[in-house]
């Protein structure tokens, strides 16, 4: 398909039967119209697809309702909470859970179909095969990036983390071989407003879990980033791609410690300000 903003001619959607549905697709989306119809496209054989919204302002509903009677719009209560959401809304028996910016392979579904035909387990980790700014990552920890994506609807369900949420099963794991794409950053630009957002939930959560850091703490965790990614597990094998991906990797960590250091500073004053009040009463 070509870019996803771009089409002329309805999906033909699979015939569902109203007795059973196979396989649902789970995807929750805000802003994704660069991303979502290669998305769609590549998922478009599935039983259902479901698509939970957060208030996207681009033309993403509109690609999205292309491929979809499933359409939802809610509030963003964060990637855990967002994805159980999606999840409670499918009707399958299985359930495959991607973000907006992955797509599935012909040789991916091949092995999808195949393992929920043999039924044999009740969850499966996708090794991911990631995209920085236009070049397939081999090392610096993102290969083969296993992520639990595939599993039996009554089996799994999400943990409620704003983010790095992951998928809880109650019952036996298996690994596919073939990957799930993955265009993790497609710009500079994509690249600075996830560093951005990465690092904001990323202090929420350490914040929300009563931890502290300090200024020193975050210089360390940044260069650690760093070091670990660049060299510990090669990204310099990927050139001056793995460069920058180790450089991103470090921001991330850096201004997640940051912004931890200005949330307790900000809870500090609060505290501060209402025993003051206190003491005048």
């Amino acid at each position: 398909m070509p870019l996803s903003a771009s089409f002329h001619t309805k999906v033909n959607r699979p015939v569902i039967s109203r007795l059973k549905i196979m396989l649902s697709v789970t995807i929750i989306t805000k802003n994704e119209a660069h991303h979502i119809g290669r998305c769609l496209e590549s998922v478009a054989w599935a039983n259902e697809i479901i698509i939970l919204d957060s208030g996207s302002d681009d033309n993403t509903l509109e690609i999205c309702n292309h491929y979809t009677a499933n359409v939802f719009s809610t509030d963003w209560p964060g990637f855990g909470i967002q994805k159980q959401r999606a999840l409670d809304k499918a009707r399958g028996d299985w359930v495959l859970s991607i973000d907006a910016d992955e797509q599935v392979s012909p040789q991916l579904r091949a092995e999808i179909e195949r393992v929920i035909k043999d039924n044999q387990f009740d969850a499966f980790e996708i090794p991911r095969l990631s995209n920085y700014c236009g070049k397939s990552i081999k090392h610096g920890g993102w290969w083969p990036d296993y992520v639990l994506r595939l599993f039996k609807r009554e089996k799994g369900q999400f943990s409620l983390d704003v983010v790095h949420e992951r998928v809880i099963v109650n019952g036996e794991i298996a690994k596919l071989t073939q990957p799930l794409l993955h265009e993790a950053f497609i710009n500079s630009a994509e690249v600075l407003h996830k560093i951005n957002s990465y690092s904001t939930l990323g202090a929420q959560k350490l914040h929300a879990a009563g931890k502290t850091t300090s200024l020193g703490a975050a210089i360390s965790k940044g260069l650690w980033a760093f070091i670990r990614t660049y060299f510990l597990k090669a990204a310099f094998l990927d050139g001056s791609h793995g460069f920058r991906l180790a450089i991103s990797s470090a921001e991330v960590a850096y201004y997640k410690y940051i912004k931890l250091i200005e949330l307790q500073h900000a809870q500090n004053v609060s505290s501060s300000n209402l025993m003051g009040i206190c003491c005048k009463l």
